[in-house]
């Protein structure tokens, strides 16, 4: 349930503060064990995906796998705290289009079905990343 809090600091008093309730998502995951399930069906996805897979050519997968597993625990609301590059840095130089989104999109769906994870889970999830979508592509 969202609340306004209204803050009663002078300056602040033409703005409301949204008070969210408990956010379940990371629990709702599985926590660090069901993130780090995610992660690791969802990396072996990109690299055996052929849109996408020379994308990953330079990068060193283990890293890649734990910096992921970080910040996606961070985004659904869990203990982490992601202190990586922010996605504009991290994919600058990349070349990325809405296709190779749509693509790492596709392949992280098919992880989280893969893992169990129920449908409404995985749409709160992406809805949070989507954001993302233009820190990271370029073209």
């Amino acid at each position: 349930m969202n609340r306004l809090l209204a803050i009663s600091v002078p300056l602040f008093m033409l703005f409301a503060v949204p008070v969210r309730a408990e956010d379940t998502l990371f629990a709702d995951m599985g926590g660090q064990v069901g993130i780090d399930r995610i992660v690791d069906a969802s990396v072996d996805n990109y690299l055996a995906d052929d849109r996408i897979k020379a994308i990953f050519n330079e990068s060193n997968i283990d890293r890649l796998r734990a910096q992921f597993k970080v910040q996606f625990c961070q985004v659904a609301g869990g203990p982490c705290q992601y202190k990586g590059h922010d996605m504009t840095i991290a994919h600058k130089g990349l070349h990325l289009t809405n296709a190779n989104f749509n693509a790492v999109v596709e392949d992280l769906q098919a992880a989280m079905d893969k893992v169990g994870l129920p449908f409404a889970t995985q749409n709160r999830f992406l809805a949070r990343l989507a954001p993302m979508q233009h820190q990271v592509v370029s073209k």
